[in-house]
């Protein structure tokens, strides 16, 4: 069994494969910013606060699928209700990413 997480990530129509390991990083919008170099994003450190680091998530599980902490509260403030709209400060980088595929939001 591989200790490697696989997932794509699609960004300004461009699509490209991430690997990662579990806990490589605090979350996923910092390995997200650190891997694609992307400015203003997550602007508010990953408080879960700001919304600028709003992603699609499809085909993740366990228990990454829950809503956590600030998250339901700031994505309801923005007005998203889909089960698929995250902040990608609120993930951890897990096996439950393995084989998902992600769309970054322009803001």
């Amino acid at each position: 069994m591989s200790n490697f997480i696989l997932f794509s990530v699609v960004e300004k129509n461009s699509k490209q494969d991430i690997e990662t390991y579990e806990s490589e990083y605090q979350n996923l919008m910092v390995l997200l910013r650190d891997k694609l170099y992307l400015d203003g994003f997550g602007e508010c450190g990953g408080m879960g606060r700001c919304a600028t680091c709003i992603i699609e998530v499809i085909g993740i599980s366990g228990n990454s699928v829950i809503k956590e902490r600030n998250e339901p509260v700031t994505l309801s403030k923005m007005g998203y209700n889909d089960e698929n709209i995250r902040l990608s400060c609120q993930l951890f980088v897990t096996k439950d990413l393995n084989g998902a595929e992600i769309k970054i939001f322009e803001l």
